[in-house]
C-alpha cells in the first residue's frame, strides 16, 4: 500500500485557454475568478510551490462594476522614486483611462508575491472591449 501524495511534474502540466466576461460584474470578484484560475486551484492536480493553472482572457473590462462610492473615493497610488513624485488616480479616471490596467491590478494583488506570481500573472491577458487575438488557441468560455 502507497502512502506517497503524488506530485505533478513540471512537463505534466496541461494548461487551456478560458475566456471571462467581465461586463456588469463586479471587479473582486472577475479578479478572484481569474486568479483562481491563474495558479490553477480549480484543477485535482495543483500543487502550491508549481505555476499549475490555465492562461485566462478577461474581456469588456471597461463594462466592469465598482459597488457603493468606489469609483470617486477608492485611489491608485504609485511613487516615481523622485522627491515629490507621488501620482494619485480614482478609479473613476483609471477605468475611463485605462481599464486593463485597473483589471491587471486587481488580479495581481491576489497571486503569490514572489516570482511564481509573477510567472502566473504573464498567463493574464485583458481587453476594455470584446474583441481578443487569442483566437487559434480556442478558448473556453468560464461561467461563475
Amino acid at each position: 500500500m502507497n502512502n506517497t501524495t503524488y506530485s505533478i511534474k513540471k512537463n505534466e502540466i496541461e494548461r487551456k485557454w478560458y475566456i471571462i466576461d467581465a461586463a456588469e460584474k463586479p471587479l473582486g470578484r472577475v479578479a478572484t475568478e481569474a486568479a483562481k484560475l491563474l495558479r490553477g486551484k480549480h484543477k485535482p492536480t495543483y500543487t502550491p510551490n508549481l505555476d499549475t493553472g490555465d492562461h485566462v482572457i478577461i474581456l469588456n473590462a471597461n463594462k466592469v462594476v465598482l459597488t457603493g462610492k468606489k469609483l470617486d473615493q477608492k485611489i491608485y497610488r504609485h511613487h516615481s522614486g523622485y522627491i515629490g513624485g507621488m501620482k494619485e488616480i480614482t478609479a473613476r479616471e483609471l477605468l475611463n483611462k485605462n481599464p486593463e490596467k485597473m483589471m491587471m491590478h486587481a488580479v495581481k494583488g491576489m497571486l503569490p508575491h514572489n516570482s511564481l506570481g509573477r510567472q502566473m500573472l504573464k498567463k493574464l491577458r485583458v481587453y476594455a472591449g470584446a474583441e481578443h487575438e487569442n483566437i487559434a488557441q480556442k478558448p473556453e468560455v468560464w461561467n461563475f
